[in-house]
């Protein structure tokens, strides 16, 4: 049953995660914020700056299956401490490059830095709630994300205005070694090694919880055997394909292809970002609420599905539409179905991998950033050859319907059992 606290443990653990997500997409969306005044300071094109934007996803996606196996094998904790401490490290640099080789150069090991952290907040998830609160976990990381999202506007921009493109990466990583104090001394694996959680909560977490301790190594080959996997992996290349659209292009997609004012860009992102809030908590709470009643194989399936139709037809609506209105409406309602889809990803990793759940989620997440990776060059060199903006954004279009094809093949209801082929 439930326990009666006020505020259990295992809650300010995920109010922990949320800030360490809401941290990444505020340094993350930093460059894209100040992208025209970037591209403007050292004379770059859509492609050559699709290239900056590119090698963090490219780098992200290298080291994310490292990083999601290491925090498996020790924990999070010390995970957590080096992502943070490193990519504090290169988003203060990203201010104090001279151009475009060594931006890349930076941007790419800000990059690696930063890999790793969604799997391991997936890992957390895994070893501190009850199985039956995992999508409410991750809506909050969702949550996280979208909030560093909202806000980097209202800090990005009149920082930026204010002082030049180069101070908000310094802000951005003052605060991000703030987290790391924080995380230092409270933070700990397991609710086991947390000296102040209660015996009851503890008991509570450790009896319904989907972790489970393992010894044996992960089993790449029957792995890589396992169709549904493919087909989650796939379905994730696709997804963060669009999702690096608005958290990289948007804007300048918005300034330059749609003519808005940098104004009109603010509020628009800044919106955006908030109704994404609304959608991340009310589809983990709709989540757990269906699962229990339709099973985890339908709740995931039909959000993931539905999700995905629903942003195909409004980034549709967007590209063949000139008013500002609508394109700002259908950007923010197309976004408002995205953390569905990324919440259920992560949540079908938790169900499906149990004590291997950040390497799924790694692995997941190595195929999402590569596409993220492709969108950022892909885009800027579809834009410079067609000089339409409007171009790559029927691609995603497709990419996006591919994405509803794949969840037709998952079950999250099937544990993936990768135990040694020869056991002793």
């Amino acid at each position: 049953m439930p326990l009666n606290l006020k505020f259990p443990y295992r809650y300010r653990v995920i109010v922990l995660i949320y800030f360490l997500v809401l941290i990444t997409y505020l340094d993350r969306t930093a460059i894209s914020l100040v992208g025209l005044r970037i591209k403007a300071a050292f004379h770059l094109s859509n492609t050559q700056f699709g290239w900056v934007l590119g090698s963090f996803a490219l780098a992200y996606a290298i080291f994310e299956i490292p990083t999601a196996v290491l925090g498996d094998r020790i924990g999070q904790r010390k995970i957590f401490l080096r992502i943070v401490i490193w990519w504090s490290v290169f988003t203060a640099l990203t201010g104090a490059v001279n151009g475009l080789t060594s931006l890349i150069i930076v941007r790419f090991l800000f990059g690696a830095g930063e890999a790793g952290a969604f799997p391991n907040c997936c890992g957390v998830i895994s070893r501190w709630l009850p199985a039956t609160e995992t999508s409410k976990g991750n809506a909050w990381v969702s949550m996280g994300a979208s909030t560093g999202a909202a806000i980097a506007p209202l800090i990005i921009i009149p920082i930026a205005s204010a002082f030049g493109w180069r101070a908000p990466f310094f802000v951005s990583a003052a605060i991000g070694m703030i987290w790391v104090w924080i995380c230092y001394r409270w933070f700990r694996n397991h609710p086991g090694e947390m000296k102040k959680i209660p015996g009851k909560e503890k008991e509570f977490i450790e009896q319904n919880r989907s972790f489970i301790s393992h010894h044996e190594p992960f089993q790449w080959r029957q792995a890589s055997r396992n169709p549904m996997l493919w087909a989650l992996f796939i379905s994730y290349f696709c997804i963060q394909w669009a999702n690096y659209f608005f958290l990289s292009w948007m804007p300048n997609y918005l300034q330059e292809g749609k003519h808005f004012s940098e104004q009109e860009m603010k509020s628009t992102t800044s919106n955006l970002f908030a109704f994404a809030i609304v959608s991340a908590f009310l589809c983990g709470v709709f989540s757990d609420w269906l699962v229990k009643r339709k099973g985890s194989r339908f709740t995931r399936k039909s959000i993931a599905i539905i999700s995905c139709f629903f942003m195909a037809v409004l980034i549709f609506i967007s590209a063949r539409s000139d008013d500002h209105f609508i394109v700002s409406a259908s950007m923010i309602s197309a976004y408002f179905f995205l953390p569905p889809v990324t919440l259920t990803s992560y949540s079908t990793c938790v169900d499906i991998g149990g004590d291997r759940a950040a390497t799924i989620a790694g692995i997941m997440n190595f195929f999402g950033q590569s596409g993220s990776f492709a969108m950022g060059v892909i885009f800027g060199k579809i834009v410079d050859f067609t000089h339409s903006f409007e171009a790559p954004q029927f691609v995603m279009v497709g990419v996006l319907v591919t994405c509803s094809i794949c969840w037709m093949g998952i079950d999250a209801s099937k544990k993936v059992r990768l135990l040694p082929e020869n056991p002793v």
